[in-house]
């Protein structure tokens, strides 16, 4: 760490010496326009860049089925605009893939393709995205993926079930959105600053996005476990994990408020009201546990893979109201 000492020139002017190390490392010198941006009681500086556009290169030769499903998904999530995929020869398996790819990731397309080389860009406006909507999408997709495989558990639905199943790809969609522009707030203060939030707020919308998605995930594990039952369940056992998921949304959607709320003390009672919640949740699950002992053994065990999913769905609402709480708290 240096120190400067600020000074005055002109009577009302206040300058302050940059270190010679980071201005050499950043290419800043006489004449270089730089950018600054408040955060609270800190000022942020950085080099004014002349490219809008991050572009990046991957050497995709030795890459092939989900390995470079993943490595373009990282270059995405990392933050680069414009993706260069290049190799001596791109075959028809990996232009497969780097499809599947751009097709799960919200606002790339597939710009130019040539014998060996791929690049694929961004061509949503990252100033014009909102963290905020997309985590709000995301609580209303993973409840209602939720809600659906329960009642696909319930009426013994297997289409119902399937098409929870399909939905999993929109929740990992805004999951990587959500991802891609977090990271952004961390690299620049200027990606904050088009968001109009903090890079704290930031944080606590990520954290939760991530809970939501697991959400979604055990969503996607009831269904896929409700084609596996092949006849109707008895009755007090359908409304028993009825009830349990209701609690269980119950505690999810008041963690939510308890995010998006503005004023602390409404945040803090919220947060606090859904932590109560689980614990309750917890006694519920206990009698539930109860009934499935007079079922068939193997019954019984889907069932209660499904019973711990709803309960785990609870506990990540749990999560939440703690990232509420921590957001509510006052800044030291």
């Amino acid at each position: 760490m240096e120190t400067r000492k600020v000074q005055v020139t002109g009577g009302s002017t206040y300058t302050v010496s940059i270190p010679k190390t980071w201005a050499t490392d950043n290419d800043v010198s006489a004449g270089t326009e730089v950018e600054f941006y408040p955060d609270g009681d800190s000022l942020f500086l950085s080099p004014r860049s002349e490219e809008e556009r991050t572009r990046g290169t991957l050497d995709v030769t030795d890459l092939n089925g989900q390995a470079l499903t993943r490595a373009v998904t990282t270059m995405y999530v990392s933050g680069f605009d414009i993706i260069e995929l290049e190799g001596p020869k791109i075959t028809t398996e990996q232009r497969s893939m780097i499809r599947e790819a751009v097709q799960s990731l919200v606002g790339l397309e597939v710009l130019e393709e040539t014998r060996d080389r791929v690049v694929i860009q961004d061509l949503l406006d990252s100033s014009e995205l909102s963290i905020h909507n997309a985590v709000t999408r995301m609580r209303l997709i993973s409840l209602s993926m939720l809600s659906d495989a329960i009642s696909a558990l319930a009426e013994h639905d297997h289409d119902l079930a399937r098409d929870v199943i399909g939905r999993d790809d929109d929740l990992d969609r805004l999951w990587l959105v959500v991802s891609r522009i977090f990271r952004a707030t961390l690299r620049t203060p200027k990606a904050a600053e088009e968001l109009g939030l903090p890079r704290e707020a930031c944080f606590d919308y990520h954290s939760s996005a991530r809970q939501l998605e697991r959400i979604g995930d055990h969503a996607t594990k009831i269904a896929h476990l409700t084609l596996n039952i092949e006849d109707p369940l008895p009755d007090e056992v359908v409304d028993a994990v009825s009830d349990l998921h209701a609690d269980a949304v119950e505690v999810i959607d008041t963690s939510m408020d308890a995010l998006f709320a503005e004023e602390s003390d409404e945040a803090t009672r919220l947060a606090n009201e859904a932590r109560t919640g689980v614990r309750a949740i917890d006694e519920r699950v206990r009698a539930i546990d109860e009934l499935l002992r007079d079922l068939e053994p193997a019954r019984a065990q889907l069932l209660g893979l499904v019973v711990d999913s709803v309960l785990r769905s609870a506990d990540y609402g749990g999560n939440i109201a703690e990232t509420a709480l921590q957001k509510a708290a006052p800044t030291p």
